[in-house]
């Protein structure tokens, strides 16, 4: 069938909407009708990074929309169903049972390869292969193909075109908060990056009752919305030089109990991890540098922890409806953080999200 998709046609280029096909699907596949599709960074960074010969590509992992098509050996969607895509797993290795669907043994070629497992793509251009089933759906376009264990069936009285981003971003912050750090009321929480993700973390420590959290990020107005769920905030730029770590510690009485990074950057790591007090926990979840030092001594001598988390350690099926439950009773409100963007306006999100006018963009058709 034809359908319309923003297609990215090589490195670091800019989105192009444009015809595509979908190729005929398979019968453990299902085929959605994309409602909108949050923008994340994650798009962004992979696309700028990927070989030339992984292009022309469909990207988009954070889509919601209503099955159209269901194959005979799914089960657990129907037609009819409205439906938040997430990532892939198989749901059937160790590492899925042991460590969780997060850390799935086969997470690059579900998610990140382009193609389905046999090789084949689930898009055609102009009658030639398109690398997609980024996250196993590639939901920058108006139909795709998924499949059940990332398609998570939800109320249909939520509004589609608000949602998409549980299955990735919002799930992600608040996983780490809810499933990983797990602060309670009398912890300290320091949240590095005030973008989608570490404000999705915000909101969900602040609805769990954690009582101090700061919030640290270079952006003015993503300091004004941190400051709005009752973070307290700090501007690295407004400090003086290497104020940063005692200004943490004044704040949290001594050091975050908890922390985590958003960034990336090896410099704001090193610093979220001696700005924690002894026994203290930081999850990095940015992609970004590939090498950090950190202090041994005091990592070591103050039994300090530091890890990274997938997902927010989240299995979608069950985390994506517990944090629309928890938005709905007014315990995650994330809302506020989407802006939303028509699809022929990609180029304005993506700016937007950079400059820091938007959070969290979300596509719709």
């Amino acid at each position: 069938m034809k359908t319309i998709a923003a297609l990215s046609p090589a490195p670091g280029s800019d989105f192009e909407l444009t015809e595509v096909e979908l190729t005929e699907p398979q019968a453990a596949e299902i085929v959605v009708k994309i409602a909108a599709t949050g923008l994340c960074h994650t798009d962004l960074s992979v696309r700028d990074t990927l070989p030339a010969e992984m292009f022309p590509r469909v990207f988009g992992h954070e889509g919601a929309g209503v099955v159209e098509w269901v194959g005979d050996d799914v089960s657990g969607v129907a037609v009819g169903d409205h439906v938040v895509l997430s990532f892939r797993a198989c749901r059937s290795c160790g590492q899925c049972h042991r460590q969780g669907v997060g850390y799935c043994e086969s997470t690059v070629l579900l998610n990140y390869l382009g193609t389905r497992m046999d090789g084949s793509t689930t898009y055609l251009h102009d009658g030639a292969p398109l690398f997609g089933s980024f996250f196993g759906q590639s939901s920058f376009a108006q139909h795709v193909i998924a499949y059940a264990d990332n398609a998570v069936v939800v109320d249909p009285t939520y509004d589609l075109s608000r949602i998409g981003p549980f299955g990735c971003g919002f799930q992600t912050g608040a996983g780490t908060v809810l499933n990983v750090l797990a602060p309670g009321a009398d912890d300290a929480l320091v949240v590095y990056g005030a973008g989608a993700v570490g404000l999705a973390a915000i909101a969900a420590a602040r609805g769990a009752g954690v009582a101090t959290v700061v919030a640290v990020d270079l952006m003015t107005s993503r300091l004004e919305t941190a400051a709005s769920y009752g973070a307290t905030v700090l501007n690295p730029a407004e400090l003086d030089a290497g104020s940063i770590v005692s200004q943490i510690k004044e704040l949290t009485n001594g050091g975050a109990t908890h922390a985590l990074d958003t960034t990336g950057v090896a410099g704001v790591i090193r610093d979220g991890v001696a700005a924690l007090r002894p026994r203290g926990e930081l999850a990095v979840l940015g992609l970004g540098a590939p090498e950090i030092t950190l202090d041994a001594i005091d990592v070591m001598m103050n039994g300090k922890v530091v890890r990274g988390s997938v997902e927010g350690d989240s299995d979608p099926q069950q985390m994506v409806p517990r944090l629309l439950e928890l938005a709905a009773a007014g315990h995650f409100d994330v809302d506020r953080l989407i802006s939303s963007y028509r699809f022929d306006q990609i180029g304005a999100a993506i700016a937007d999200s950079a400059s820091g006018v938007a959070v969290k963009p979300v596509l719709t058709w």
